[in-house]
């Protein structure tokens, strides 16, 4: 697996990290230990060196590797800057595969840089070579106008796309718009959803949640958490506050962001001071993945006002732990998020409709809670990462035995 731009390790609520890192870890371990039905893979997860200070070889799990490959500076790089060292990362993969003696069956890339670096080993080796993108350039560009993607990812999305053996997404939404944007027939697309650990985001006591988070045992919350960027809408959910018909103990909590996210609080701080709401406004930084169930718990409802999300992992984990989500109704949140069932979704983009849905749900706790037993049953139902791991060595196994017949083997 090619993970370049960010370590399954990493910390998550910063710029770089999310749902894709919890997906490559959570697959990677579960491969490993033949989760879902697998008979036990090695799997070694490559991720460019961005701390010297780190191994270059970690366990992530039994019978999974997680390899640093020195690609530039030991250090943190822009994202804007990482193309330039797309090379030299399939270079020092190579080197390390070469040293170990490892030869690989297949390689399974995550986001446009790995795909990159990717589709040279596959060449090299003469592997089968799937990639999940996690985010597309000219969706986002499509979702949010005032987007800005560099052309060097456009120009390299819209040609892996057709060099892949398969694409993997998240949701059929995302196979559609393969299809439509990039001409990419559904037959070489897989749709695997991400995954949900059913044990760690469970329902649990919500008062005794807020007292191991600290939050007041008497307040209406409302939980945000991702990346602190404009994609992610949290302008429109502040907004939505001062829309509300009754703002009495309401707080927002907002989980996300590091120290290169402080342009965006500051904006998101001065939005909620014009809308004299910033009593009832509280940023909280980053926290640990393994913090987040007790932050869900403690929530009456998780908002979701994104422009665009490839599936919504957040989603997906507060409805696991028994709460409703509201949410744009916007790429994978219209698949994950089911409209009165399970939450709610927002056709338009503006804070009224979440206000009136933010208003529902605290007027009336016997719908939250249905709302709330529904969405744990529908993530049982579909979304263990078990089924999802089984579902990835299913399209492996089909790769690897296409990629081994000759040529005319399928010939009529």
């Amino acid at each position: 697996m090619l993970s370049m731009h960010t370590s399954p390790l990493a910390a998550l609520g910063g710029r770089e990290t999310g749902g894709m890192n919890v997906y490559v870890r959570e697959v990677a371990t579960l491969l490993a230990a033949g989760g879902g039905g697998t008979s036990g893979l090695k799997v070694d997860v490559f991720t460019r060196r961005s701390d010297a200070s780190l191994p270059e070889v970690a366990e992530i799990a039994p019978g999974a590797r997680l390899v640093q490959i020195e690609a530039g500076p030991a250090a943190h790089v822009e994202k804007e800057d990482l193309p330039a060292l797309v090379h030299a990362f399939a270079a020092g993969v190579e080197a390390f595969a070469a040293a170990e003696g490892v030869t690989y069956d297949l390689i399974h890339s995550h986001y446009w840089l790995s795909a990159e670096a990717g589709d040279a080993l596959a060449g090299r080796w003469d592997v089968p070579h799937a990639a999940m993108f996690h985010t597309l350039g000219d969706v986002k560009l499509r979702a949010r106008a005032s987007e800005r993607e560099p052309e060097v990812r456009l120009e390299a999305e819209r040609r892996l796309v057709r060099r892949l053996d398969r694409v993997v997404a998240a949701t059929e939404h995302e196979r559609r718009l393969l299809r439509q944007i990039y001409g990419v027939s559904p037959s070489k697309v897989s749709v695997i959803p991400l995954g949900v650990d059913l044990d760690q985001f469970s329902p649990a006591d919500r008062a005794e949640a807020r007292r191991r988070v600290g939050l007041p045992e008497d307040e209406r919350v409302i939980l945000a958490v991702g990346r602190i960027e404009p994609l992610k809408g949290l302008d429109i959910l502040i907004q939505s506050l001062s829309a509300m018909s009754d703002l009495d103990r309401v707080g927002l909590y907002i989980i996300g962001g590091d120290e290169r996210a402080q342009p965006e609080l500051h904006r998101l701080a001065t939005i909620a001071r014009a809308c004299g709401v910033e009593d009832h406004v509280h940023l909280l930084g980053a926290r640990g993945h393994e913090e987040l169930p007790d932050y869900y718990r403690a929530a009456d409802v998780v908002a979701m006002p994104s422009f665009y999300e490839s599936f919504g992992l957040v989603a997906v984990e507060a409805m696991s732990s028994g709460v409703p989500v509201v949410a744009s109704r916007v790429g994978g949140l219209a698949s994950t998020v089911v409209d009165g069932r399970t939450g709610y979704l927002i056709a338009w983009r503006c804070p009224e409709p979440f206000a009136e849905k933010f208003d529902l749900l605290f007027a009336n706790d016997e719908l939250r809670r249905a709302l709330g037993a529904s969405a744990r049953l529908r993530m049982e139902e579909s979304y263990a990462w078990t089924r999802v791991a089984a579902s990835v060595a299913a399209l492996y196994d089909e790769l690897v035995a296409a990629h081994a017949r000759p040529a005319d083997a399928t010939a009529v």
